[in-house]
């Protein structure tokens, strides 16, 4: 049987934006081949994203989980920073 923490979907993305109180928008950058043409293509998703202690910045790359809706267009949460960007370094 596999564990609950197995079943959540986890994406990597990079903060594009932090104007919102305890939300951040999250772009998701995925690879796809083109059905006909086979060209390699990228893709680019937005993700609202809960912060509930407000701490992520512009260009972090964060890790987000899938969770209950939070509101009409939040259903991800912020579970890490894996990497400070360069405008939050500058920051602190």
């Amino acid at each position: 049987m596999k564990s609950e923490q197995s079943k959540q979907r986890v994406v990597y993305g990079m903060v594009v934006s932090d104007k919102m109180e305890k939300t951040v928008v999250v772009a998701v950058t995925r690879i796809v081949s083109h059905p006909f043409y086979g060209k390699v293509m990228r893709r680019i998703s937005k993700f609202k994203a809960h912060d509930e202690t407000n701490r992520v910045r512009i260009g972090d790359r964060v890790k987000i989980v899938h969770t209950r809706p939070l509101s009409k267009e939040k259903h991800w949460r912020v579970a890490e920073v894996v990497e400070q960007g360069e405008y939050a370094k500058s920051l602190s």
